[in-house]
């Protein structure tokens, strides 16, 4: 009978000790789910930006969308530049290449396409279009540095260039109206005539004495020394048969001096303005890396 007791004691509680493992387990088991599924301790989530942060972002936004308005200003003036002289299928004297509308296009688009995607990741906060706007930025301050030390190195050849340039515009002179209104500025500001002499305005094939027409043996008007007629109208036949008159005769219609030494000498005195101009588009360029690499910062850790 003790033996059966003993036995029967152990039977009875033998549920109890397995029921308490299997809550021990289940307990366990549901407990593990629950901290697995719970986002906060394996999934952390970010902070907030801070005041200055956001400052930041929008600051980025509005410089990029100023120069975004900039480039898209500057796209469609040479745009109406290129559209104003004729479509593309008419026939050109000039080469498409030589058109000084061109520069405006492309400094346009790349300063548009720049600006836009500083802008838009700004904006979105994408990593992928601040570092393309990045890159972007670094690559064009890369080439105008490089630009300047190449104009330094090269000092000697830049009056040679700058003399080819000028043989360029006085040989289209009547073909391309940017370049006709460059070269009026030019000459009208500077009170010269030609490259080195008001001479030189016979290699261009409307003003040689042989060439048929009106103009033949003049030179523009913005060569006369007075191109007002009564000191209210302008007068385009100031010059006309200018380079049929001797020097002496000639000196008292228009300037006999030529507008290299002018150009050169007006250079050298602009340079102190032309530096603090790179200076500033530099300054300009590193604030908006600074911006866009803070908004990455934040975004990125």
């Amino acid at each position: 009978a003790a033996h059966l007791s003993v036995q029967a004691s152990r039977l009875v509680e033998l549920p109890y000790s397995s029921s308490d493992d299997d809550d021990g387990s289940l307990a366990g088991d549901t407990d593990l789910p629950m901290a697995e599924q719970d986002p906060g301790v394996w999934c952390p989530v970010p902070p907030k930006p801070g005041t200055f942060s956001r400052c930041v972002r929008y600051l980025a936004f509005l410089w990029n969308l100023l120069f975004l308005l900039l480039g898209l200003l500057a796209l469609a003036v040479g745009v109406w530049g290129l559209l104003a002289k004729g479509l593309p299928g008419e026939e050109r004297l000039a080469p498409p290449g030589s058109d000084p509308m061109l520069l405006f296009v492309l400094v346009g688009l790349g300063a548009s396409a720049v600006s836009l995607a500083g802008c838009l990741g700004a904006l979105r906060s994408n990593p992928c279009l601040l570092r393309f706007f990045v890159g972007a930025v670094l690559a064009f301050a890369g080439l105008e540095v490089l630009g300047g030390l190449l104009l330094l190195a090269a000092q000697h050849r830049l009056r040679d260039a700058l003399r080819d340039a000028l043989l360029l515009c006085l040989l289209h002179y009547q073909e391309e109206p940017d370049l006709r209104f460059l070269v009026d500025e030019v000459q009208r500001n500077l009170r010269c005539c030609g490259l080195g002499s008001y001479r030189d305005w016979e290699t261009n094939p409307y003003f040689n004495c042989s060439a048929p027409g009106a103009q033949a043996c003049s030179v523009p008007a913005s060569c006369c020394l007075d191109p007002w007629q009564n000191g209210t109208v302008a007068n385009t036949q100031c010059a006309f048969g200018a380079l049929r008159l001797g020097d002496a005769a000639a000196g008292t219609v228009v300037h006999l001096g030529g507008c290299m030494a002018q150009l050169s000498a007006w250079l050298r005195g602009q340079a102190g303005g032309i530096a603090a101009g790179a200076a500033v588009l530099v300054l300009v360029e590193a604030a908006s890396v600074l911006m866009a690499l803070k908004v990455l910062r934040d975004i990125v850790p």
